[in-house]
């Protein structure tokens, strides 16, 4: 974000009246995440399988290919990304590692949270602290009390 961009709150309606499109896009990023982690990996085994024998090594050809994917679906990655953050989204890494959660900046009791959703559930049912992650999510149900109780403003 830049310093004249405003960080946009979400209200729990907000983000989930945006999940048609979060989702979709999650969805790319999470497949392709998956296939760019385990290019990384296969470029590293081919890497350390290598001999240092110049024209000889047969790893060569299959190396270069690997890296043109690996920088090609990279550049894709970050575009899904950049998406998502336009939105005023944030992706995050979920527990396995594929790019399929997405926070969604809030505000609680005056102070900063992310609502949270990760691909696969049907709306956005839990929210964390800003400075935790998927492993310290609660129940949206907190908010919509809290919310419920302040009343209009």
């Amino acid at each position: 974000m830049s310093p004249n961009q405003t960080l946009k709150l979400f209200t729990l309606e907000e983000a989930n009246a945006s999940l048609p499109l979060v989702r979709a896009i999650t969805n790319d990023l999470a497949g392709l995440s998956e296939v760019v982690f385990e290019r990384q990996r296969r470029l590293a085994t081919i890497s350390a399988g290598r001999e240092l024998d110049g024209d000889s090594d047969p790893y060569t050809e299959e190396l270069v290919y690997e890296q043109a994917e690996l920088e090609r679906q990279t550049s894709r990655l970050h575009e899904l990304i950049d998406e998502l953050r336009a939105l005023g989204a944030e992706p995050k890494n979920g527990p396995d590692g594929r790019i399929d959660l997405v926070d969604f900046p809030a505000e609680k009791e005056g102070r900063v949270v992310y609502l949270c959703w990760r691909l696969g559930e049907p709306s956005v049912e839990h929210w964390h602290e800003i400075d935790t992650g998927f492993n310290d999510r609660q129940s949206v149900a907190d908010l919509v009390v809290e919310q419920v109780a302040e009343g209009p403003a």
